[in-house]
């Protein structure tokens, strides 16, 4: 691929992310029945991005999941993101690749899968945060804002008000950035009022009676408030590629 080929991709992926709202963490046994089923109605509901993230699949079955979840993907015009594994994500068609702080770095994804791919990070604390900006990640998931399960682990828990200064600060830098964490249709309401405009969930949605439905009412909560931050501060601080 050219260089004016790799750039006009990346281009079209960051427009897409800084456009983005809901992103959905894709586990199955997260799922209240058939993930996939419940995968394809969040995506009709209007996620954004989808993270497919199973820690216990062997490569060949964590490939084979993620070429029908990246069809998918494309098919409702959303991003795919492949979680920590970069040699699954450099063998599939991916937007990109999300790490955790302890796992592959910025600088190893962007070897690992191009100068196209996008690369999001987690970050827990403002020094996280500032170590990511200063590595040139693409987004942030930003939390845990609530106590979750998802993780399998424990992980550091603040607050949507605790945490929210973090999330400013990377959207101030041009750096799109995520609440996650235990976040639910209620819960959505109170992260939103925090100043959060981009949202993580992954059971609330894919475990919900109706997940197109849900997807809905949490992107339009978090549409809202972007809404709202965008009326006082105008166009994002970068739009660089």
């Amino acid at each position: 691929m050219c260089d004016a080929t790799f750039t006009t991709e990346r281009r079209r992926r960051r427009a897409r992310l800084r456009d983005a709202h809901l992103y959905l963490l894709v586990t199955a046994a997260a799922a209240r029945g058939d993930w996939l089923a419940a995968t394809e109605h969040a995506l009709a509901g209007g996620v954004d991005v989808v993270q497919l993230r199973e820690k216990s699949l062997c490569a060949a079955a964590l490939l084979e999941r993620a070429a029908v979840v990246g069809a998918l993907c494309r098919a409702h015009g959303a991003l795919f993101i492949v979680n920590d594994r970069l040699d699954v994500a450099a063998g599939v068609d991916c937007d990109g690749v999300h790490v955790g702080q302890g796992d592959a770095s910025v600088a190893s994804a962007r070897r690992a899968l191009g100068p196209h791919a996008l690369v999001g990070v987690s970050t827990h604390d403002a020094a996280e945060l500032d170590r990511t900006l200063a590595a040139g990640a693409d987004y942030v998931g930003v939390g845990s804002v609530y106590a979750t399960a998802t993780k399998g682990r424990a992980v550091p828990v603040g607050s949507p008000a605790g945490l929210a200064p973090l999330a400013a600060r990377a959207e101030a830098a041009g750096v799109p950035a995520f609440a996650i964490g235990g976040i639910d249709v209620d819960r959505a309401r109170a992260v939103a009022a925090a100043g959060f405009t981009r949202i993580a969930v992954c059971a609330a949605v894919l475990g919900a009676p109706d997940p197109t439905a849900t997807a809905r009412t949490l992107r339009g909560t978090a549409a809202t408030q972007g809404s709202r931050r965008n009326e006082f501060l105008g166009p994002r601080a970068s739009e660089a590629v």
